[in-house]
């Protein structure tokens, strides 16, 4: 019985060791490309020691088009921050009203919203583009960020995290004590959600920063670029120019810094989120 345990024990952790390999092998890959020339990258020698070049590698990315790689990263850093902070608000703000106020159609409402979960994003660009052109916030900052404050998903996820995190009798007592409906979610409501407003803000901020074919379609001034479309023309200009293969692996690697900080820094939050219902 203790062998079959043992065996069952060790198929686990292979497989899991497995996975664990499988994930963290494009990261190792990409930590170590980053640190090789042109030359030992298209030549496969990529785990090799010989080729060390990652200090030059930083200074082309650098002074290329002076600085333009920082640019992309500055914008990023706005659409994604900015873009996930809003989504995140206004998605809690939307699950609370869903969960704790009773109008007519609601229900209705939110069956749209759910719908909203099933259509692709890349279906929805050619119609924000025509609603762009409409507005005139085409090829500006606004027409990346003000289609990321919208997020079906996030809306549904603040419903779910709204009825199981903030009592009705605490909202009742709020109102007792004097508070509008204003002051009852944002002194109360938000706060006792924090864990759903990280949740989303952290789903909305990767698929922001990784996000490809929005900007594709409304941008067409490289200086509003995000680093995704930048990091793309590199890479086609790579085909012509090999030198600009370092550049694109070394600007991938720097990309996926600040994804990293923000699951490690939030990671309290989103961990408390996803396992309180274990305990209640």
């Amino acid at each position: 019985m203790s062998g079959n345990r043992w065996l069952s024990k060790s198929a686990v952790n292979v497989v899991l060791l497995i996975a664990a390999v499988y994930t963290l092998f494009p990261l190792i890959w990409l930590v170590s490309a980053a640190t090789k020339d042109a030359g030992n990258l298209l030549g496969g020698d990529v785990f090799s020691l010989q080729g060390f070049d990652l200090a030059h590698n930083l200074s082309e990315l650098t002074a290329y088009q002076d600085g333009i790689y920082f640019r992309w990263y500055g914008n990023s850093l706005l659409y994604a921050g900015a873009g996930a902070l809003g989504c995140a608000l206004v998605s809690v703000a939307a699950g609370y009203a869903f969960d704790k106020y009773r109008f007519r159609g609601k229900e209705k409402l939110f069956a749209l919203v759910l719908l909203g979960v099933l259509l692709p994003s890349t279906a929805l660009s050619l119609p924000l583009y025509l609603l762009a052109v409409e507005t005139g916030t085409v090829n500006t900052y606004w027409a990346v960020l003000i289609p990321a404050l919208v997020n079906p998903f996030g809306v549904y996820l603040s419903r779910i995290f709204s009825a199981g995190y903030i009592p009705d009798e605490v909202l009742e007592a709020a109102r007792i004590d004097g508070a509008g409906e204003l002051r009852a979610f944002w002194s109360v409501g938000l706060r006792m959600v924090v864990p759903g407003f990280v949740t989303v803000f952290l789903f909305q901020f990767t698929a922001i920063w990784n996000n490809f074919f929005l900007p594709l379609v409304m941008l067409s001034d490289k200086d509003l670029y995000p680093l995704s479309l930048g990091l793309y023309n590199w890479h086609s200009n790579a085909n012509a120019d090999p030198s600009f293969y370092p550049m694109v692996v070394t600007g991938s690697l720097l990309a996926v810094t600040p994804l990293i900080i923000a699951f490690v820094t939030l990671q309290r939050h989103w961990k408390a989120g996803l396992t309180a219902g274990s305990v209640k």
